[in-house]
């Protein structure tokens, strides 16, 4: 791999608070590998690629590349939920074709779990039409879900950091609203992102470590049928005249109006009706030991764009895959992902 080649850097799926932080770690670390010429940053993921909508970002001031770490989200070269399924042949070898064109030896794809899949995919398919291309993922999402379940292969996805420290904020700051306003809205059903793996609304216990709070926590991993979970709520009255709860979206009360992505998943934001209202609904129409009604409270995408809210470790872990990343792809080191590993010591 001593021929000089280019890079083609893109995003994928939901952002983060700390995404362009990964973006700035490629592109400051190859300024400084002598194997790799421009960086090309992919127009809104690998949809930029098929379009050819490729940015020189080598060409950008490095005062302006030090910025991405205060860039909120993916504004900065865009990403997209455009799945390169099998079968779409035609798709695949525009991507060869427009890397062959740019001198392309490089790509880093920044994502989840699919997106991992179609830098693979991508790769396996250059080396048969004969381009030596490297790939190398570089892990993101707020889920925390990327690898196996004993967390060997990656401790912890940046992002996840950001999002949790979000709703230790929000939790804290709802206790406070529904402290004083309990007389008359007793219950605060507060949603969270997170379809099948609960890390997020996990994540709400942080702003209780002592357990002080009036607070329950409902993950889509432990499901319970709408009656156990009012009954709950119910005997969370009886003891404190209030309650906090916190609820992942992926929780099962039924049917949601799902609509779906191109990736397959459940798109909750675009759905016809969410879980939190849901809940509220049915803790209203059964009735609730306390005077008053409950409510909820829906966040949206600003669990993942609110830089606030960014975790500073967040955004070091998130610049440090990115570099490491560029450093896999020079080396010649296809097939990988950067990931974060725990030393051996107290969690």
């Amino acid at each position: 791999m001593s021929e000089l080649g280019n890079l083609v850097v893109a995003q994928s799926g939901g952002p983060t608070h700390v995404i362009n932080s990964s973006l700035r770690g490629i592109i400051e670390a190859a300024r400084d590998l002598d194997q790799i010429g421009t960086v090309y940053g992919a127009r809104h993921g690998i949809e930029g690629v098929l379009k050819e909508e490729l940015l020189d970002l080598s060409a950008q001031p490095a005062e302006e590349v030090a910025l991405l770490r205060y860039t909120p989200t993916a504004g900065s070269i865009g990403t997209c939920r455009y799945k390169l399924k099998k079968g779409q042949d035609e798709d695949f070898e525009r991507v060869i074709e427009v890397f062959r064109a740019h001198g392309v030896r490089y790509f880093l794809y920044i994502g989840g779990n699919d997106s991992m899949d179609t830098a693979n995919k991508v790769a396996q398919l250059a080396h048969k039409r004969g381009l030596d291309l490297v790939a190398v993922g570089v892990p993101k999402t707020i889920d925390n879900d990327i690898g196996d379940s004993q967390f060997k292969l990656i401790d912890h996805t940046p992002g996840y950091g950001s999002v949790a420290k979000y709703w230790m904020h929000m939790v804290q700051n709802a206790n406070e609203e529904n402290k004083g306003s309990c007389p008359a809205d007793p219950v605060l059903v507060m949603q969270a992102m997170g379809r099948k793996i609960g890390f997020i609304p996990a994540a709400a216990r942080l702003a209780d470590p002592a357990r002080e709070f009036p607070l329950q926590i409902y993950l889509a991993e432990s499901p319970c049928t709408l009656e156990q979970l009012a009954d709950q709520v119910n005997d969370q009255l009886g003891r404190d005249g209030r309650c906090l709860v916190v609820i992942s979206e992926g929780f099962d009360v039924g049917k949601v109006g799902e609509v779906l992505d191109s990736f397959g998943h459940i798109s909750f934001g675009s759905s016809q009706i969410s879980v939190c209202q849901i809940v509220v609904n049915y803790l209203n129409q059964v009735g609730l030991t306390a005077k008053g009604a409950a409510r909820g409270n829906v966040s949206g995408t600003d669990q993942r764009h609110s830089m606030a809210y960014a975790s500073s470790v967040d955004l070091d872990e998130s610049y440090n895959v990115g570099r490491m990343a560029a450093q896999l792809a020079a080396e010649g080191t296809s097939g990988y992902m950067a990931t974060i590993l725990r030393d051996p010591g107290p969690v």
